[in-house]
Parts: C-alpha cells; sequence; structure tokens
C-alpha cells in the first residue's frame, strides 16, 4: 500500500485523462434506462408512436460514443499498466543481483520467474482491474443519476441491498486474499515435496523412510485440502454477497411497485429502473467481484512476492515457523515427528535365518529398465560370504549402483534369483538383514541423538561414544556441543551428511551393509578410516567405490562393465582385466604397483550413481 499511493499520485494526469474518456460511458448508461422511461411515459403510452421511437433512438445513439470513449481508455490504459510492469522487473533484477554479490553461493531463479511470469501476472492483473473498477464506478454513476432523475424514491428501494452486498462483499477481501496465499504456500510444499520423492524412491527404501515419507505426505496433503476448504468457505459468501447485489434491488423494486406506483412513479419509469438494473449495475456488479474475486486475489499474491524481504543469507538461516515441516535435505524425506520412529529395535537377524553359509547370493540375476531395454544386469552370479569385504568398480553407467539395489532388495531382478541366507529376498526381512546407503545422506531436522538412533532407536550413549571415535564423527559432536543439539541439514556439509549416515549404519551393524558412494563426499583419508572401521565390524560390506584406492582395500573386486563382469582379488584383476588395468592407469603408478593406500590421490572425479 504504502508504495502504491506514489505510484498513483505520479500518474494523476493519467487517471484524469481516463475518467474523462469515462464519462461517456456514464452518459451512455443514463440515456439507456432515461430514454426507455421516456419512450414509454410521453411516447407509446402517451399515444405519440413517432416520440416513443425517437427516444429509443436516442438511447441506442448514445452507444456510439461509448465505443469511441472505449478506444481512448484503451490509448491511455498503457500509460498507467506498462510502468507497474517496468518497474517490477527493475525491482526483480536489483533484488537478484544485489542478492547475487550478497550470497554468491544462494543463488535461486526464483528473481528470473519474476522477471518473466510473475511480472506478467501482475501486469495482466492490474489493467484487468483497472478496466473493470472504472468501468463499474462509472456505470453505478450513470445509473444512479438516472434513477435519480426518475424518482428519487427509487433510491430508497435500490441502494440499500447494494451497499449491503459490497460490504459484505469487501469485507471477504482480506480473509480471502490470506487464504489464497495460503493454499498457495501449502501447494507449493505439496508439489516441492512429490518432486523431493520422485527423485528420491530408491533413497527412501533404502533408508527404511517410507512410513515417514508417507506420513509427512499426508501431512502436506492434509494442510493443502484445509486451506482449499477455508478457501471455499469465504467463496461461498462471495456468492452470497453477489447474489445480494445483483439479483435482491429487482426483486425489491418489483415487490414494490404498487407502492411506488400508488405514489406517483410513472410506469415508464419503474421500465427504465428495471432497466438500470438489469443491464447496467447488475453486469458491472457481477464483473467487478469476479474480477476482484480471481485476478484480485492472484495480484495481491505477486505483489507480495515483489514487495517482501528478501531471502536471508545461507549462513542465517530463519527457524521454521511453528507446525510447518523443516526441508528435505539432499533428496532425503523429512520425518514429521518422533510419533512416526519404529517402536523398537529390528528383530535381530539370526531369529530369522539360520547362522552360516553365505549372506548374499546373486543366481544368473538380470535386470532391465522395461521390456524392450537392454539389460544391465545379465546372468550374473555371485556369492557374498558373510564376513566378506567386496567392492565393485566400474566405469559411470555400468550397473554398480543397480546391483546395489538388487542386493539390498530394493529392485527386483527381471530374471533369476537374489537371496539372503539361502531365502528369496522379502521385503519383510530387509530391516533386520542389510543397510543400503546411498549417495545423497538421509539427514533429517532434529537431535543429532535422534539421527544416529534412527535405524536402532535402543541404542545407549557409551556406544555412540565408541563409534563417533572410531568413525571420526567427534569433530562434528565437539562442534554441535552434545548430541541432543539440533541439526539443521541445510548447514551441514555433504562430507558430514555422509558422516551422520555411516554412523547411523555402524551403530545398527546389520549383517550387510552396502555403500553405494556413501563416502563419495569425505576426503581420502576421512574415507579409509570409515572403510576400515566398517571392515574390522562383523558382517559383510559391499563398496560401491568411487576411488580405486576403496577397492584395494577389499578382499576381492567385482569389475563391472554393463553385462560383462570379471571378479578377483587386486592382484588377479591387475594382471587378468584389460578394463581393471585401464582403470588402474588413471591413478598414481603407485597404486598399480601395489604399494600402500594412505596419501593416495585420485585424478579421476568420483563417478556419478
Amino acid at each position: 500500500m504504502s508504495d502504491a499511493r506514489p505510484f498513483l499520485r505520479a500518474r494523476t494526469g493519467v487517471i484524469l485523462r481516463l475518467s474523462g474518456w469515462s464519462l461517456l460511458e456514464s452518459a451512455q448508461t443514463f440515456l439507456s434506462g432515461f430514454g426507455v422511461a421516456r419512450a414509454l411515459d410521453h411516447g407509446f403510452l402517451a399515444g405519440r408512436p413517432l416520440t416513443g421511437l425517437l427516444w429509443l433512438a436516442v438511447a441506442a445513439a448514445a452507444v456510439l460514443p461509448a465505443r469511441l470513449a472505449t478506444r481512448g481508455v484503451f490509448a491511455r490504459l498503457a500509460d498507467l499498466v506498462e510502468p507497474l510492469r517496468d518497474g517490477l522487473v527493475r525491482r526483480a533484477v536489483s533484488r537478484a543481483l544485489s542478492g547475487a554479490i550478497a550470497r554468491p553461493g544462494d543463488v535461486t531463479t526464483r528473481s528470473l520467474s519474476q522477471v518473466t511470469h510473475q511480472s506478467e501476472i501482475a501486469r495482466d492483473g492490474w489493467a484487468g482491474l483497472v478496466l473493470t473498477l472504472r468501468s463499474f464506478v462509472f456505470t453505478a454513476a450513470g445509473a444512479v443519476v438516472g434513477l435519480l432523475a426518475l424518482s428519487p424514491a427509487l433510491l430508497l428501494i435500490v441502494l440499500p441491498p447494494l451497499f449491503l452486498g459490497a460490504g459484505l462483499f469487501l469485507g471477504t477481501l482480506l480473509p480471502m486474499a490470506a487464504r489464497q496465499r495460503d493454499y498457495l504456500t501449502a501447494d507449493e510444499a505439496y508439489a516441492a515435496h512429490a518432486g523431493q520423492l520422485a527423485a528420491s524412491v530408491r533413497d527412501i527404501a533404502a533408508a527404511g523412510a517410507a512410513e515417514r515419507t508417507v506420513a509427512e505426505s499426508r501431512t502436506l496433503a492434509e494442510a493443502q485440502l484445509a486451506a482449499s476448504r477455508s478457501l471455499a468457505r469465504w467463496a461461498a459468501v462471495r456468492v452470497l454477497a453477489l447474489a445480494v447485489c445483483g439479483r435482491f434491488p429487482p426483486l425489491l423494486l418489483l415487490l414494490a411497485a404498487p407502492w411506488l406506483l400508488r405514489n406517483g412513479l410513472t410506469p415508464g419509469a419503474l421500465v427504465g429502473a428495471l432497466t438500470y438494473l438489469t443491464q447496467a449495475l447488475a453486469p458491472a456488479v457481477q464483473a467487478l467481484m469476479t474480477v476482484l474475486a480471481t485476478v484480485g486475489g492472484r495480484l495481491v499474491v505477486v505483489l507480495d512476492r515483489f514487495t517482501d524481504a528478501p531471502p536471508p543469507p545461507a549462513d542465517d538461516p530463519q527457524p521454521a515457523p511453528a507446525g510447518h515441516a523443516p526441508p528435505a535435505s539432499d533428496g532425503g524425506p523429512v520425518p514429521p515427528s518422533r510419533a512416526h520412529e519404529a517402536a523398537g529395535p529390528p528383530v535381530p537377524a539370526d531369529a530369522l535365518f539360520p547362522p552360516g553359509g553365505p549372506i548374499a547370493e546373486l543366481r544368473r540375476v538380470t535386470f532391465a529398465y522395461g521390456p524392450g531395454a537392454h539389460p544391465v544386469l545379465d546372468r550374473l552370479s555371485l556369492t557374498i560370504g558373510s564376513q566378506e569385504h567386496l567392492a565393485v568398480v566400474g566405469p559411470s553407467g555400468s550397473g554398480k549402483s543397480t546391483l546395489a539395489a538388487l542386493l539390498a532388495g530394493v529392485e527386483r531382478p527381471t530374471g533369476g534369483e537374489v537371496r539372503w541366507r539361502g531365502r528369496p529376498v522379502r521385503s519383510d526381512d530387509a530391516a533386520s538383514l542389510r543397510v543400503l546407503l546411498p549417495q545423497h545422506a538421509y539427514v533429517f531436522s532434529g537431535s543429532l541423538r535422534d539421527n544416529l538412533r534412527y535405524l536402532r532407536p535402543d541404542v545407549r550413549d557409551r556406544e555412540i561414544a565408541a563409534m563417533a571415535d572410531v568413525l571420526g564423527l567427534d569433530h562434528l559432536l565437539s562442534r554441535l556441543g552434545s548430541l541432543d543439539a539440533e541439526l539443521d541439514p541445510e548447514r551441514l556439509s555433504q562430507g558430514e551428511r555422509q558422516l551422520v549416515a555411516l554412523g547411523r549404519a555402524y551403530l545398527a551393524a546389520p549383517p550387510l551393509l552396502i555403500l553405494d558412494e556413501a563416502t563419495s563426499r569425505l576426503d581420502p583419508a576421512a574415507e579409509t578410516r570409515a572403510e576400515l572401521a566398517f571392515a574390522d565390524r562383523s558382517g559383510a560390506l559391499v563398496v560401491i567405490a568411487h576411488r580405486l584406492s576403496s577397492a584395494r582395500r577389499a578382499g576381492r573386486i567385482l569389475v563391472m562393465d554393463g553385462p560383462h563382469t570379471q571378479c578377483g582379488t587386486p592382484a588377479e584383476l591387475l594382471r587378468s582385466c584389460a578394463l581393471y588395468q585401464d582403470l588402474a592407469g588413471l591413478w598414481e603408478p603407485e597404486v598399480r604397483e601395489g604399494g600402500p593406500s594412505a596419501g593416495v590421490r585420485s585424478t579421476l572425479p568420483p563417478s556419478p550413481v
């Protein structure tokens, strides 16, 4: 509002010229009802048909200058509408440049939307609002003057319902704008959540977060439904206001017609008053309310986006409002509350599976992403011992992550069979037997303790302390201050998120742990420390390696090149596998010669999942 006054004050001349052209529309409205009244009273009812036709011709001729006025109005409209759009574009560009300079790492596409889409919404909305409001004001003025000229008593019948309906409608403007804003916010939140889910289905399944994700989706959907219902209730009030303004005046006039005729109102004046109400006032009121209810609401919301405070710097995030879920991190879902956590620790694997034997087997497994697609895996057989450390290497797109998903039971093979401890894979067994850590770590807003206990709620603090010492999580713990410190996922580095997820998996101690580039954001020393810690624990470890130094720590290496695979020890593969020799050739010579892995530096970027 404070920005609107200077804008309108600077364009007083344009507004006056628009008003001047609009006076012709008022004259046309006045003559439409007044001409009909005179045509009846002084022409047809008085036995002078030519006089009646002359008055009707005058009313019809008034349409011509009104059309000329419409042309003049549109010519002046650009002087009032285009400066608004230009000013909004300048503001959006200025804020985008200032924000990019102040926060180089926090640049978003918000300003691009404002410069293109949102500024056009504001421009079209403002133009429609100006045209409709101008037409209503001058049409209503012409009709009121005409009713006064016919008989002042008509105003006693017509004006009360008009004022009542207008007041009822104006009373809905602010609540409707607030409800529209709430609905837009809820719709954006649900759309963002749905987009994150579409990109994170595998990670959600791997992290066992399906129940949390369903609860979060239900919460967002219910918020959107509540906002929609509230908006619909206020829309019903607007329908009532429109009926009071547009339907009640003609009805009251007809009911009062006998009294008006007994008190001197002529039949022509009665028909002229009905003409004003049905042909001028009612359409003008309906158009105004429709525009204010639709275009006006969108205009208010869009202008709020241009005038609200700029987003805070990335290093000074604002707390989420009460009752709103914090944003998800790295494509992972955000748990809505502690109420959806597991009720207790998972059932021990030994209670479900007989001890001994391989932990996982692939028996002639084939997998393709569609009936006509080339297979990613083609009749692959692989056995993983209960204490084995297996590394998987290969070029990007060779099927490493697909293999991890099949081993974890996240994907089902299109041919062959995957077995855990001699039994076919079942989703009910997954929580007790395996943990799959994808590249994008699942960390949610809450305490560090809750994040670490996510897969094992009964873990004790001394176990957490021992884990932090082994994995190198003590630095993060010292920075946060305590296990009960609140984690903001947006303020953690990607390496810190991976450490939290690794700590969670270490505490869960599953019989089968699959790291799908889950250490890709750690430096080589931290990665070495984490993998050695997992290798020393009981259970099988499968590592989708993005550094060859990671593969060399494994007892066996599976080299993948699409459906072509070869498995063996590092020494065997250096002698017999051309692809492994090529991969090793891109690393330091000491790696190819079998030197120590400490201090090895990769010249290859991490391969994407």
